[in-house]
């Protein structure tokens, strides 16, 4: 490793501790912050936690009250008792990204006024709106936002997630009505868009997908806007977007907000988007403990696989010492993971690597390491070390 890799800092930072470890690059972190406020030009940004998972990361982008700073306003959760434990901690403002079936906590947040204004629920279904209205009695009226499919079918294909079933103006009217008659307060509409965000720019027939779900999307969000408008009225918040579609969600002057959350951190999954900057800023080191044949060293741990299609892409990616591959008969192991291109390698020595996915790797670690420019480091705890574990 040179003085001018971008990991040096990190390596001297954390000279004294012992792998496997999770460091952050703080000037890379607060960079991409930027450069997310950059592009969303003016439109707030909700930080999706689930990309985070770390109080003290939410913290730097969205201030110590965990609610707006800088262009960053508001939280998107992955889960209804993570979001109660937000508010607790000093949020504002979280909209959950996904419906909820968890009793014990929408009880809880039927029973507190403040939860009650500080939290919005997802919903797609009035099977969800039954269910939650059973758990919480006739008397609590919970924020509710709709889900709206964003993905686009040409003929018999569907690209994109399989999320809501809510797809047509029509039917996005008829789950605001209902909403509306349960006791809901109905606040917001949201429409994500996967199959723009969430794939690299590989190849043309890629950016051409993009462009005709851009074209989609765009007119359906619009007429399914007008529709719940005329039931619901003017709404709080119009969500959309990802971090590698943040561009495409502006352009449309009804969306008052996007989310980005990966895009703090910028796993190996965004290394093919052209309207990101090259700006890693998490890593991990594993300590060397084998060489079992020359050119191989043999690192503790490593196998921190990240959820989607199982496949290359979802691996971790040794990045230093340089010329450093997974063994294609082993892959990243559950307790040790040989490399190739390790001639230089001792016992003892650290390999570091990058994760497939944002978040995830803070489910390995208890605590993450954030080094500043002047080499100062300061350790935090992730979720999972301040004994939270929401699934």
């Amino acid at each position: 490793m040179t003085d001018s890799s971008p990991i040096s800092g990190l390596h001297a930072a954390t000279a004294d501790l012992e792998p496997p470890l999770a460091a952050v690059d703080l000037t890379a972190l607060r960079a991409n912050a930027a450069d997310l406020v950059r592009r969303a030009r003016g439109v707030p940004i909700r930080v999706a936690s689930k990309s985070v998972r770390c109080r003290a990361v939410l913290e730097e982008v969205l201030g110590d009250k965990l609610t707006a700073s800088g262009g960053f306003a508001g939280i998107m959760g992955y889960s209804l008792r993570e979001a109660i434990w937000l508010v607790r901690e000093g949020a504002r403002d979280v909209l959950l990204g996904y419906p909820t079936v968890d009793r014990h906590a929408l009880a809880e947040l039927a029973a507190d006024p403040l939860l009650l204004d500080s939290i919005t629920l997802m919903v797609d279904d009035t099977d969800q709106l039954d269910f939650i209205r059973a758990v919480v009695g006739e008397k609590a009226a919970p924020r509710v936002c709709l889900d709206v499919d964003a993905s686009l079918r040409i003929g018999p294909l569907h690209l994109g997630v399989r999320r809501s079933p809510i797809r047509t103006p029509d039917q996005a009217a008829k789950l605001a009505t209902e909403t509306r008659s349960r006791g809901f307060r109905l606040v917001g509409v949201m429409t994500y868009e996967a199959q723009i965000a969430g794939l690299p720019d590989t190849n043309l027939a890629v950016r051409l997908v993009k462009w005709a779900s851009a074209a989609e999307i765009g007119k359906r969000r619009r007429q399914v806007l007008d529709a719940v408008r005329s039931v619901a009225g003017e709404l709080e918040l119009v969500n959309s977007g990802g971090t590698g579609s943040i561009e495409v969600s502006i352009t449309d002057p009804g969306v008052t907000e996007v989310t980005a959350g990966s895009g703090l951190y910028l796993p190996t999954l965004f290394d093919g988007y052209r309207n990101l900057a090259p700006r890693p800023s998490m890593y991990f080191a594993a300590p060397v403990l084998r060489r079992p044949a020359p050119g191989i060293a043999t690192v503790y741990s490593g196998g921190y696989i990240a959820s989607g299609p199982t496949g290359a892409s979802r691996v971790p990616k040794p990045v230093w010492p340089l010329g450093l591959k997974l063994i294609g008969t082993e892959g990243a192991g559950e307790v040790q993971t040989p490399l190739t291109g390790a001639d230089g390698l001792r016992i003892g020595d650290r390999v570091w690597f990058r994760h497939a996915k944002a978040g995830e790797l803070c489910e390995r670690f208890d605590e993450v390491h954030l080094v500043d420019a002047d080499g100062s480091r300061t350790t935090v705890p992730t979720y999972r070390g301040e004994g939270h574990n929401f699934g």
